[in-house]
């Protein structure tokens, strides 16, 4: 990673950037933005941010393996758990919610989640994993929780992921 200096040594945090669960669970856009408006530089800016504010793991939901690379050059370990197609869905939201909370575990984890943009399936993975976790019980709830917590309205395919973790009953066990 090429040194930066002044303010920009600190690096920036990562947009749409927000607590799941203060101090241990972090969620936002891929660093470096989506698709077309993904930038190298501000990929490198917003791997600083979180390496400077003790980030130790990013778990990546993309079904590709986008910045895995960038993620090594800058030091900071990940996970990789694609939340892949929607007949995989109880499968693949087992499989998320059992990477991060294993990582959790440990009270020395700080960790950030992503998909390709800071929307409904980001939303849905921060939802389910709350009633995974036990942090919350019912359906309502878990949606207007996440809505105060990110600032945005949860849309059906958001509303779908939480209710397959609910129905499908995928709970820390």
């Amino acid at each position: 990673m090429i040194g930066l200096r002044g303010k920009w040594a600190q690096g920036l945090q990562p947009r749409f950037f927000c607590w799941v669960i203060k101090d241990r669970l972090a969620a936002g856009e891929r660093p470096g933005g989506f698709a077309r408006n993904h930038r190298k530089v501000r990929r490198q800016e917003e791997l600083i941010w979180l390496a400077q504010n003790g980030f130790t793991h990013l778990v990546s939901l993309l079904d590709s393996p986008h910045n895995l690379h960038a993620y090594e050059e800058a030091g900071i370990s990940y996970v990789h758990v694609p939340i892949g197609r929607h007949d995989e869905m109880p499968e693949r939201l087992t499989a998320i919610y059992a990477a991060v909370a294993s990582l959790l575990d440990d009270p020395q984890e700080r960790l950030y989640l992503h998909h390709e943009e800071f929307g409904e399936k980001t939303l849905g993975v921060i939802g389910g994993y709350l009633a995974y976790a036990g942090l919350v019980d019912d359906g309502p709830d878990v949606i207007s929780l996440v809505e105060k917590l990110t600032g945005r309205n949860l849309g059906s395919e958001a509303r779908e992921i939480v209710s397959t973790t609910l129905e499908h009953g995928i709970r820390r066990g």
